[in-house]
């Protein structure tokens, strides 16, 4: 009788401990679970904000739900030993599979990380003029794998992320101001301190030839033909290459109406000394 009864005790402890540990694997498995959706969204709302404006909606939600759902399954493979429950084997599996893919779609993997460090760094933007390799254009949109330019010709070419982010990129309008270099040849028989007045009086009356970086204008050497002088001006990025068309022709146009020209070829013949 009485060992009836201290075994039914023991039966009733059991089961009392059970319990408690039930509801305190209940409870911790809710807080990490809480905790785990509100850091979801909290990063969800940063990545929102902060890249908004850096890429397209559609792309943006895409990478939202990305990285809210890793989150989530993050704190899933947490909880799940509370229960008992044995992720080992699947955890391989699934590791042996994730390898399997990431061999085959490594080219994928690494443009879609390329573009998410693109984006961050933003090293160009959808607008800009580009160089990248052989490719020169502006521009035109900026994928989460690929990013689109349109060339001077009106072609449009598609640069993978991995390229643009390994390459060097040149921007010619990332500053400001840019520079431009002519090349003048003029004739031995003309004035060459006359011919820089008048490049320098020309360089200043134009409204977008800057001031400041200062204009040179001085001769670079002696060549076969003439002496060649090198004018080196800052302009407008944005309007560069329409100021150097511009005043080339100014400047040709004024050195003519004051007689200087530009040579031509010459050569010098020696027949030897005559016998």
């Amino acid at each position: 009788m009485i060992l009836g009864l201290i075994e039914w005790g023991m039966k009733v402890i059991d089961y009392e401990l059970y319990e408690g540990l039930a509801v305190r694997d209940l409870i911790v498995t809710f807080i990490i679970l809480l905790i785990a959706t509100l850091v979801a969204k909290i990063i969800a709302m940063s990545l929102r904000r902060s890249l908004a404006d850096k890429m397209r909606k559609d792309q943006l939600e895409l990478i939202i739900k990305f990285v809210y759902a890793s989150i989530l399954l993050i704190a899933i493979a947490m909880v799940t030993p509370i229960f008992g429950l044995n992720l080992t084997g699947l955890l391989v599996a699934g590791g042996i599979l994730g390898i399997v893919i990431g061999f085959a779609s490594q080219k994928v993997v690494s443009n879609f990380l390329s573009g998410l460090f693109l984006i961050a760094e933003r090293p160009v933007k959808i607008g800009d003029q580009i160089i990248v390799g052989d490719v020169a254009g502006i521009v035109e949109d900026m994928n989460i794998m690929s990013t689109i330019i349109r060339t001077y010709d009106g072609l449009y070419v598609r640069i993978p992320n991995e390229t643009l982010f390994t390459s060097n990129i040149t921007n010619p309008v990332a500053n400001v101001a840019r520079r431009f270099e002519y090349i003048i040849s003029i004739r031995y028989s003309d004035d060459a301190e006359k011919a820089i007045e008048i490049i320098k009086n020309v360089i200043e009356e134009h409204p977008f030839a800057l001031k400041i970086p200062e204009p040179s204008v001085f001769v670079d050497n002696l060549g076969d033909n003439g002496v060649n002088i090198v004018v080196r001006i800052w302009g407008p990025s944005s309007d560069w290459y329409g100021v150097k068309m511009e005043l080339l022709w100014k400047i040709k146009v004024e050195l003519e109406k004051n007689g200087i020209e530009i040579p031509f070829p010459q050569r010098v013949l020696w027949f030897g000394k005559q016998q």
